[in-house]
């Protein structure tokens, strides 16, 4: 399975130079100058870095195949891609195909939903949670809020702040409200 390690963002300058969106937590070790990146779609591909630097906190790559600011906005979205078993993983850390699919479940195993996605951030990624009803729910993917991957139990557990699930929303009946 291919992971995504960048994303291929605007041109910078007139020679080809392009900034990335990083999306691996060891971007010294997949961009670095002679790095053959593979690319989705492949045909765009492989792409060698011929210079790599940083710039108030983004990194700018320049490929050997491209010269021309005009070439290299073609390539903006296209996706730097490793193949999962060169990646070393952490033990806390996990990729979006892992998450997909998990049941998600309060503190005390009651269904809030379905993983349907992970949304990266520039402070956090964001959990997507799908609701029973439909609704897409954005959680914090921070310790205090998801305390817990379980990929083995196929679920994650989810300590939401009052409000953040549909059925944590405060309904009012008329007998309860007073003027």
């Amino acid at each position: 399975m291919q992971l995504t390690a960048g994303i291929i963002g605007a041109a910078h300058g007139l020679k080809g130079e392009v900034k990335l969106d990083v999306r691996t937590d060891i971007p010294a070790q997949r961009f670095y100058v002679g790095a053959l990146l593979e690319t989705d779609p492949a045909e765009v591909g492989p792409l060698e870095i011929e210079k790599v630097r940083e710039y108030k906190g983004f990194t700018y790559v320049k490929f050997v195949q491209i010269n021309d600011r005009t070439t290299a906005e073609a390539l903006r979205g296209v996706k730097l891609v490793v193949e999962s078993d060169e990646v070393e993983t952490e033990p806390e850390a996990w990729y979006p195909h892992e998450l997909i699919g998990l049941e998600a479940l309060d503190p005390d195993g009651y269904e809030l939903g379905i993983v349907s996605g992970l949304q990266p951030m520039p402070m956090q990624d964001l959990l997507l949670v799908t609701e029973p009803d439909g609704r897409v729910v954005q959680v914090p993917f921070v310790k205090e809020i998801v305390t817990e991957v379980d990929i083995d139990d196929n679920c994650v557990v989810i300590d939401a702040p009052p409000g953040l699930f549909c059925e944590d929303e405060l309904i009012i009946s008329p007998e309860t409200h007073s003027e």
